[in-house]
């Protein structure tokens, strides 16, 4: 790739780094909250480098130096292998035409933000195993409907050993995953780096149709009954009893406690 390409590329990378860093939310598409430092720092760092490339090549080749170039050339006429005109060790390569699409995620960066990951990538993914629980359970407050994530509500249901969450109205926020024609899931992805270590974690809902799929839903009920509480046989699911939407978080991919509905 010729030098003045490398650096419109780096220019590029750098401005859409800094765009969707600095004045959008888009960033949250593709790593985590505490990553957005680094990100400035990225895109800073390959926007001077684009710069200070087109600085050295002007210094290296300013427009006074056609004329000695052309005679440069001249000078080589007789010499086998150099044509008129020719300068000696002079790159005349094309760019490969492959190159060229390094520039469409640049691109994108700054003018089309791929889409958010949701249920298309929920339905192929392998449910987040939740970790085990090694200190007691504090004590489940009074509150009602009780808000919890879809991780603390499938630790309840499938290790608490107080079986607290029996009887228990709670709450729950994430989108919807269709799970074929007889179901659904109430969805949440989960980062723990980026969206290419991405994890989902899926409690399955009962006594209602499937909404739209990537709606985003609080969602209250009770415990369904299967499997035997407390234990890893307990299935994580709900018996819905009011399915409300909800807007989508700006921070989609945590499993934060739920949104009350305004």
């Amino acid at each position: 790739m010729k030098r003045p390409v490398q650096t419109l590329l780096l220019t590029l990378t750098g401005i859409g780094l800094l765009h969707v860093a600095l004045f959008t939310d888009t960033y949250l598409r593709y790593v985590k909250a505490g990553l957005r430092p680094p990100l400035i720092v990225s895109g800073a760092t390959l926007l001077l480098l684009g710069l200070a490339g087109a600085v050295t090549r002007d210094r290296q080749h300013p427009a006074t130096d056609t004329g000695h170039e052309h005679a440069h050339g001249d000078d080589h006429g007789d010499v086998p292998g150099h044509g008129p005109g020719h300068a000696h060790g002079h790159d005349h390569t094309g760019t490969p035409r492959v190159a060229w699409l390094l520039f469409l995620p640049a691109l994108s960066l700054l003018f089309y933000a791929p889409p958010a990951l949701g249920a298309y990538t929920a339905a192929r993914a392998n449910a987040k195993p939740v970790a085990v629980q090694k200190k007691r359970f504090d004590p489940l407050p009074a509150t009602s409907p009780l808000p919890l994530t879809l991780t603390d509500f499938t630790k309840r249901v499938q290790q608490d050993p107080s079986r607290a969450i029996t009887g228990r109205t709670v709450r729950l926020t994430g989108f919807v995953t269709p799970a074929g024609a007889d179901g659904w899931y109430l969805t949440r992805i989960i980062f723990t780096c980026c969206a290419a270590d991405s994890q989902t974690v899926k409690v399955r809902m009962y006594g209602t149709e499937a909404p739209p799929a990537d709606t985003w839903l609080a969602v209250t009920g009770t415990w369904h009954p299967r499997g035997t509480l407390g234990t890893r046989t307990a299935e994580a699911a709900l018996d819905v009893r009011d399915a409300t939407p909800v807007a989508q978080p700006v921070n989609a991919y945590t499993d934060d406690l739920p949104l009350i509905p305004s």
